[in-house]
């Protein structure tokens, strides 16, 4: 170009290594001559460099990440080579010799990964990361310092070349004609300071350019937690009540479990009808049967009979797979032992305790009597056609081999109990026994029964 010549100056003093000099000459008229000289020193970093091939070595890898999705770290020693543009990985040396299909364990393109030391990732020294184009984490690990750092410089030189050679051009300041690398803000490339960030804010860009995948799939993770929290939490406001479920049918009322005020009030009734149709089969065939209420039945068949008491199907006690009266019996016991609040209910348990505590027989059969009339009338009805079916069973005692103090025994813990224990259990089961035991022989007189 006319008005300016570039020349290299050869100075007998040898310049510092890697560096260039530039003298600009213009003129600004025939006459006049401005002479302006101009030096600009570029790093090694900034030149190209011609990636390093490493024929090959034993390292440990461990991958803690595929494509974003997170991984088991499992460290593993792999007879490691590094290509131009690759990092190979090989179960051992031989196999790398061999070169057969199939036989590389993994390969990792350079190309836009991004590398950087660790100690957060694990607890062993000389540990770096690379982290590829499409999210997939590498730890890499070396016993020997100075091993580690040749691999980290050697894939990092590479990781700058494979780069370039895909489109990374290097940037240029305005109106300047000093060259940036690329990564030079990254980590792990070149030693910058924090000065130089500062400097170069523009270059946080290629921070997003590089890692965008990594932190995609770190949004779309937060973004899926966050959906299923809002849904979860429209659901829970929007649910209907329980109410509403019953009306439409989608849940049935339960009898096993169900309190009992609210059983009798669904069934129109003051005296469950689980709890007639069990004693009408006991007396038709089990009043004679030994050990009756004593003797347990087969859990499995018991449960079976619960479930089709409490979805509401049709129910034959004369049916052979209840030929077993103890199953009917121990369904019966069940029923009673699984109500919210037990046929003596909890207000009246001290009650009844402080009753049967009288001396006088006649004032304590009184007292017994008062008690038991003031009960919620499906209570008290219930507890009549139980004590007078039980009074029955007495009348079959040589058969059945059942006394008025082994049914206080079976039913003592089954009718009633405290609302709180506190650890009186041993005090309480005497005398929920003899509450039991006492209604049953004064039961013609407490529930105004007839005499046979």
């Amino acid at each position: 170009m006319a008005g300016m010549r570039i020349t290299n100056l050869q100075s007998a003093t040898k310049p510092a290594q890697g560096a260039v000099h530039m003298r600009i000459k213009t003129s600004q008229s025939p006459g006049d001559r401005l002479s302006q000289s101009k030096s600009m020193v570029l790093q090694e970093s900034d030149l190209p460099q011609k990636p390093v091939e490493l024929k090959g070595e034993n390292m440990n890898m461990a991958k803690i990440s595929d494509s974003g999705k997170k991984q088991r770290k499992n460290w593993t020693l792999f007879w490691t080579v590094l290509t131009s543009d690759q990092l190979l990985f090989y179960k051992d040396k031989q196999q790398e010799s061999a070169q057969k299909a199939g036989s590389k364990t993994d390969v990792v393109q350079l190309g836009g990964a991004l590398i950087e030391w660790t100690t957060e990732k694990s607890s062993r020294k000389n540990v770096f990361q690379i982290t590829t184009h499409t999210g997939s984490e590498y730890l890499l690990q070396a016993d020997s310092q100075p091993t580690a750092n040749k691999w980290y410089d050697a894939i990092r030189t590479a990781i700058a070349s494979s780069t370039k050679a895909d489109g990374g051009f290097s940037l240029r300041r305005s109106n300047s004609s000093e060259f940036l690398p690329r990564h030079s803000s990254l980590p792990g490339y070149g030693s910058a300071s924090p000065n130089t960030k500062l400097r170069n804010p523009v270059h946080r860009r290629s921070i997003n350019m590089f890692s965008s995948s990594k932190l995609k799939h770190s949004a779309s993770d937060s973004a899926d937690k966050n959906g299923v929290k809002n849904r979860l939490k429209k659901f829970i406001i929007r649910r209907p009540s329980m109410k509403t479920l019953q009306e439409k049918g989608l849940i049935k009322d339960r009898v096993f479990g169900c309190h009992l005020l609210t059983l009798c009030e669904r069934e129109g009734t003051t005296v469950p009808k689980f709890v007639q149709i069990c004693l009408e089969a006991v007396d038709k065939r089990g009043l004679d049967a030994d050990g009756i209420y004593r003797v347990s039945g087969n859990l499995a068949t018991i449960q079976k009979l619960r479930f089709i008491i409490d979805e509401e199907e049709d129910l034959d006690l004369d049916h052979s797979q209840w030929e077993d009266i103890h199953v009917i019996t121990g369904a019966l016991k069940m029923f009673f032992r699984e109500l919210p609040e037990p046929l003596f209910p909890f207000k009246f348990f001290q009650l009844f305790v402080e009753a049967v505590k009288i001396k006088d027989q006649k004032q304590k059969v009184q007292a017994v009597k008062e008690l038991i009339q003031k009960l919620p009338k499906p209570n008290h009805d219930t507890m009549k056609l139980l004590f007078s079916h039980l009074q029955r069973v007495l009348t079959y005692s040589r058969k059945n081999l059942m006394s008025t103090q082994g049914i206080g025994i079976v039913f003592g813990p089954t009718l009633m109990w405290p609302e709180l224990d506190g650890g009186n259990m041993a005090f309480n089961m005497v005398y929920q026994n003899q509450i039991i035991e006492f209604i049953l022989i004064e039961s013609q007189e407490i529930f105004n029964l007839d005499r046979k």
